[in-house]
């Protein structure tokens, strides 16, 4: 099975994109369900573009500090979520696809890659850093 978007994921993403979603409810699962979502109708360079423009779109309009976004966490986690849609046999949805995949769902994960020094770093949250402990897959699309 190809990896799906259902219509409750198109709708997930509206109430994403107009800022409707209550920042409550975007917790780290809702992270990789957007990943997922970006993911399934584009490549990993333009999914990384509209999570990024998303993310800041959202923080503006809740009031919440611009500082909050961090760059190489919100590219990595797109990777991440590529690199598991990659070893996954296929999902109807997002929810399917991350209960399939419940590893994602530890936010610690990037530790493995990154160092606390470089992921923490001020560089890291204002620009993309590679990791410096283990790659994250690339695949081409």
């Amino acid at each position: 099975m190809k990896h799906q978007m259902s219509n409750v994921d198109r709708e997930f993403k509206a109430q994403f994109e107009t800022c409707v979603l209550p920042p409550s409810e975007f917790n780290h699962r809702a992270h990789l369900r957007l990943a997922y979502v970006y993911l399934i109708e584009n490549d990993d360079d333009m999914a990384c573009q509209l999570m990024r423009d998303s993310l800041i779109r959202f923080l503006n309009h809740n009031g919440v500090d611009i500082s909050k976004f961090h760059e190489t966490m919100t590219q990595a986690w797109v990777l991440a979520v590529r690199h598991f849609m990659e070893n996954d046999s296929g999902a109807d949805s997002a929810n399917t696809f991350i209960d399939n995949n419940p590893k994602m769902l530890d936010k610690n994960i990037m530790m493995t890659h990154y160092s606390a020094e470089l992921l923490f770093s001020d560089k890291a949250r204002e620009q993309f850093v590679t990791p410096n402990l283990d790659p994250i897959p690339r695949y081409e699309h």
